[in-house]
């Protein structure tokens, strides 16, 4: 068994107020889930279609008290571990997700839906704290479609946008992993930059300050679509391409945790990643 899978991230919240958004079904259901029944310290269940498998609860609460939630996760057959942990930092908490039966092999092959668990969480924490700042959620994966295609509004010109989108050093920053850029049609896109990367996507498609397109191989073609809006942009992201057998789902959840950050980058005061190293 490999080691358990830790995501960390900061919210702007007292401690007691985010174990409360981990507990209250009504408040699981505006940044977790479509649906969520919690009565402790018997029942912990979320299911709908953003949850992995989610056509019913397949949660079991292992144990709960005012700074801990572990739960039991049935996920392809297997029961899994999920604990949530808090921690004060200042006038905010630090959350920690633990989560067992992660195989980033999962995530390559497609093997099993706990491919999916780790973007899952990224996912989950950054609509966690986008609940606490007052801001509208970022779309997420729907486990249900075979389709991608998210829309966001950012607070920003398109060329600030855009640049963001295909500067190395800025796409780095948002996303909070080394990321190499040749911003233009032919270009290299490298995940872990240019060294660590053998097999680079391509860049398709470069129009400043309106498209932008990277072919990434057997998980399909990434779009990028931005429009002006009254001085923001209107943020189009569409996937094509794939399998749609199997849907490429654990990548589209880094790519849409990513854009949830990107919107923050973008219009956050003293902005900071939610996600810690």
């Amino acid at each position: 068994m490999t080691e358990p899978m830790i995501i960390r991230a900061r919210v702007q919240a007292p401690l007691k107020e985010v174990r409360h958004a981990l507990t209250d079904p009504a408040t699981l259901r505006i940044w977790l889930a479509e649906h969520a029944e919690v009565e402790l310290p018997g029942r912990f269940g979320f299911w709908g279609r953003t949850t992995p498998e989610g056509d019913a609860p397949h949660q079991r609460l292992l144990h709960a008290d005012e700074r801990t939630v572990r739960f039991a996760w049935l996920l392809d057959g297997e029961e899994t571990t999920t604990e949530f942990g808090l921690e004060e930092d200042g006038d905010t908490t630090i959350v920690s997700v633990s989560q067992s039966h992660f195989d980033f092999q999962d995530v390559i092959t497609g093997k099993s839906i706990r491919g999916v668990l780790q973007t899952y969480w990224c996912q989950a924490l950054a609509s966690l704290a986008e609940h606490f700042e007052g801001r509208e959620l970022s779309p997420r994966v729907d486990f249900t479609s075979a389709e991608l295609r998210a829309q966001v509004t950012i607070d920003a010109s398109t060329s600030e946008v855009f640049d963001s989108l295909i500067d190395s050093e800025t796409v780095t920053r948002w996303f909070g992993f080394p990321i190499e850029i040749e911003p233009y049609v032919g270009g290299r896109f490298a995940m872990g930059g240019f060294e660590n990367d053998p097999s680079p996507a391509k860049v398709l498609e470069l129009e400043p300050g309106r498209k932008f397109s990277v072919n990434w191989g057997d998980a399909g073609v990434g779009t990028w679509e931005l429009e002006g809006a009254g001085g923001k942009t209107r943020l189009t992201l569409v996937q094509s391409g794939f399998d749609v057998e199997r849907p490429p789902y654990a990548a589209w959840g880094g790519i849409l945790s990513g854009v949830a950050e990107l919107r923050r980058y973008h219009e956050v005061r003293d902005w900071q990643p939610v996600l810690l190293p």
